[in-house]
């Protein structure tokens, strides 16, 4: 299929981060939240996201305002995508919220459009079940922020077609994303292989291993990682870092146990950059 109109469904930090790429990849694009206030803030930051790409000199300054000029915010669910070829959810990490949204979706979208999802570690053949569309259900996992990081992971459900693939990875490399296809497994290939690692970390402050900032120097100096597992983490939020984590301990086994120091800070509400403060303390201004 040849996408023209992309819908992407969350006007949260994931969802704007895919309307500022879908945008930029020439796509007339519809970012749908039922939230007014939400969809004012994401339209103003997606326009200035744009503006500061203008102003590095990723691209140019009438790339950035045609961009803008193919963003259109609308609080409808129905209106939002009933003429879009490629539908992208970005939803909280919820399964019951997700396959709530995807029954509509079933409903509302035109027939041959691709119904994708940007979860990072839930079932894609879960949510293809409640549509009588499965083959056309995807995973495309993007990744925070969205207009830096240059991978997309697309993932087959059980009965993805082949067709929903091609036509989700060829609109990734129109956003200007390096693709792999990754079968569905929990966490797919990047978040079980980062949980683990974020959640080690965790057991080595909790034991005296090393402190944070030691821990993710090590990480950035000793194996070029470009963000350490505690910035990643802040940055992330711990929260959603801490539901993955329990979801593969469910699906995986116990080497996913969540450390009791990282849950100890989820409790306390310490969730991150978004609140202030995570493992490490941010201003709030």
């Amino acid at each position: 299929m040849n996408v023209r109109t992309v819908a992407v469904l969350g006007a949260g930090t994931m969802g704007r981060g895919i309307a500022v790429v879908s945008v930029l990849g020439g796509f007339k694009t519809y970012l749908q939240d039922p939230s007014a206030s939400a969809l004012e803030a994401a339209g103003s930051r997606v326009s200035a996201a744009l503006e500061a790409g203008a102003a590095s000199g990723t691209f140019p300054d009438a790339d950035a305002a045609a961009a803008r000029e193919r963003l259109h915010l609308e609080k409808d669910l129905d209106d939002a995508v009933k003429d879009a070829d490629l539908v992208i959810e970005a939803a909280p990490e919820d399964i019951a919220l997700k396959t709530r949204i995807f029954q509509e979706l079933d409903r509302l979208a035109k027939p041959g459009a691709i119904l994708a999802t940007n979860t990072s570690s839930l079932s894609i053949t879960e949510m293809a079940a409640v549509t009588k569309r499965a083959p056309d259900v995807v995973g495309m996992h993007f990744f925070n922020p969205v207009w830096k990081m240059k991978l997309l992971e697309v993932v087959r459900g059980l009965d993805t077609s082949d067709a929903a693939i091609e036509t989700a990875t060829e609109a990734g490399r129109q956003m200007g994303k390096e693709c792999v296809t990754v079968r569905e497994s929990p966490g797919f290939v990047t978040t079980r292989i980062n949980a683990m690692i974020g959640n080690e970390a965790f057991y080595m402050l909790q034991e005296g291993v090393a402190s944070a900032r030691d821990i993710d120097k090590a990480l950035k100096l000793g194996l070029n990682h470009p963000m350490g597992p505690f910035e990643l983490v802040d940055l992330v939020g711990l929260d959603v870092r801490l539901a993955i984590l329990k979801h593969l301990h469910r699906t995986l086994g116990d080497k996913f146990r969540p450390c009791p120091l990282m849950e100890q800070y989820v409790a306390a509400g310490r969730l991150g950059r978004k609140m202030g403060r995570g493992v490490y303390e941010y201003a709030t201004t």
